[in-house]
């Protein structure tokens, strides 16, 4: 049997690490190439895999072209797996969008320039954080669902336009998949202020490290049938992985020695709204496909018990007060934490996160908080056209439907029965005109080019726009100002039509940090 070449990215990261495992597992009738960056850090974790049989290692970076290229040259599938991601992505926002955007596009380019370009088959790592904040009651997703990311999630942002990249990239075989919060067991490690912007009644689906691994291999294997590409799809663990943000916060510190997080951080903390996650209708579709699932919430509780960090075991030996003081207080002060906002009165981040400082101020305290409880029954949202129609049979009467809801018009006057891939021409409610593949804006959620990716104009386009106002009312009130701040909104405007378009969302973060 001939070997297939798998050009894998990302192999030091907690995701591409298990994906690359399990590739050495089967390099029997797998070649293994990796782009790694050449720190000492990724030199560490890769230098038992140097002069391996079936591994090349290649020391690069995915935004250098010809780095990519090299990995390229001969490679039947592409993981792209590699990137900047949360936390760290916060506190290097431009560096964020030139590795994540630079890197997807290097890797399109490098696979146009194969003389076997039409064999090889693109894996996208998305995120699920493009679909954004879904507490309850809008908990339940599924792909085409709006794509709203949260205020200030810079990560997200290059993320959603890199999937756009991957699905307009006109390849034959692409697929873009929504990757959920990981469970690795090192992740107690990460003391960040992260943990303070999830909402303790928000709702996740989590997916552990090794399956995600065992994804990423299952999906280079023969057996994957041809339907299965040109589509997007939500990581997710199912059933067994699904939690409220409370109590999954409960039981990893129980694993740490700390028996109740209600003893050593204070609710108004934690911020009520704005950060992602959701519970996936169609998580078990991926599943179906590539069988990746295994062990439970229960099995991973205990494989984290195993791998406390010193920090943390030391902590359960202090009292309560201690460790609330010393440990989780200088957390929630940092300067991307919400106290930190709070005493500061960051206004941008006070509103975006907890609505205002009025709202912030009502927040109860622990003995008056009530476990929430959302229902288990999915909730569909409407996507703007008929959906039980074999996606064989849409045409451009569907399309012009789904545009309408959108508070736009589909401008093109034909399309092939079925033909999702083809470009077609789009206008927004704001009047905005664009092309897209109705892959992109029916199959991904996506929509106005011009209106996204920033600013996060969503109480107003929540007002004309149908589908969008579906995951913006529910969770905000109508009468919201809306979140950006309108001296840089004005400044991104005014400099927008001189900055090339591959910088101006760089150069909008930019004005942003600076006016911060």
């Amino acid at each position: 049997m001939n070997k297939k070449t798998i050009f894998l990215t990302g192999a030091s990261g907690n995701v591409g690490y298990e994906g690359f495992r399990q590739l050495l597992d089967r390099r029997d009738h797998f070649n293994i190439v990796v782009l790694i960056l050449p720190t000492k850090k990724e030199k560490e974790i890769m230098s038992p895999y140097i002069n391996q049989p079936g591994v090349k290692i290649v020391w690069g970076d995915l935004t250098n072209y010809n780095d990519v290229y090299k990995c390229a040259e001969g490679a039947d599938y592409v993981l792209h797996v590699g990137g900047m991601v949360s936390p760290a992505a916060d506190y290097s926002p431009v560096l964020t969008a030139k590795v994540n955007l630079g890197a997807v596009r290097n890797i399109i380019k490098a696979i146009k320039a194969q003389p076997n370009r039409d064999e090889i088959k693109l894996i996208y790592i998305g995120t699920n954080a493009e679909t954004g904040d879904r507490n309850p009651p809008i908990h339940w997703g599924r792909t085409g669902d709006p794509i709203k990311i949260s205020i200030y999630d810079n990560y997200a942002v290059t993320k959603a336009i890199a999937e756009r990249e991957v699905i307009e990239s006109g390849l034959k075989y692409w697929v873009s998949l929504r990757q959920t919060g990981v469970l690795y067991a090192g992740m107690l490690k990460q003391m960040d202020p992260i943990m303070f912007h999830k909402p303790v009644n928000g709702v996740f689906e989590w997916v552990t490290a090794k399956d995600a691994g065992r994804l990423l291999a299952n999906v280079c294997e023969e057996d994957i049938p041809e339907e299965f590409w040109r589509r997007i799809y939500n990581i997710g663990g199912g059933n067994k992985f699904r939690t409220v943000n409370y109590i999954f916060m409960q039981r990893t510190f129980k694993a740490a020695g700390l028996k109740d997080i209600r003893r050593v951080t204070d609710l108004n903390w934690f911020a009520t709204r704005n950060f992602h996650g959701q519970w996936y209708e169609d998580s078990d579709i991926l599943e179906s496909y590539l069988h990746f699932r295994s062990g439970s919430m229960d099995d991973f509780i205990k494989e984290l018990e195993e791998n406390v960090p010193l920090k943390m075991k030391s902590a359960k030996f202090l009292p309560t007060s201690i460790t609330k003081k010393f440990i989780m207080e200088p957390v929630a002060n940092h300067e991307l934490g919400t106290m930190y906002w709070i005493k500061n009165n960051v206004k941008d981040r006070i509103t975006a996160f907890f609505g205002s400082k009025d709202e912030w101020n009502k927040i109860s305290t622990w003995k008056e908080y009530k476990i929430a409880r959302p229902s288990k029954k999915p909730i569909y949202l409407n996507h703007g056209y008929d959906e039980n129609k074999p996606k064989s049979e849409l045409d451009i009467l569907d399309m012009k439907q789904a545009a309408e809801f959108r508070g736009g018009k589909c401008l093109s006057g034909n399309m092939v029965k079925g033909d999702l891939y083809t470009k077609l021409k789009w206008s927004c409610a704001f009047g905005h005109e664009f092309e897209a593949s109705p892959a992109l804006v029916l199959l991904g959620g996506h929509w106005c080019p011009e209106c996204f990716p920033a600013p996060w104009n969503y109480d107003e386009e929540a007002k004309r726009n149908p589908f969008f106002a579906q995951v913006w009312y529910p969770l905000h009130d109508k009468n919201e100002n809306n979140y950006y701040d309108r001296g840089i909104l004005k400044e991104y405007k005014n400099n927008k039509s001189r900055i090339p378009k591959l910088k101006r969302y760089t150069r909008y973060i930019e004005l942003k940090l600076k006016k911060e």
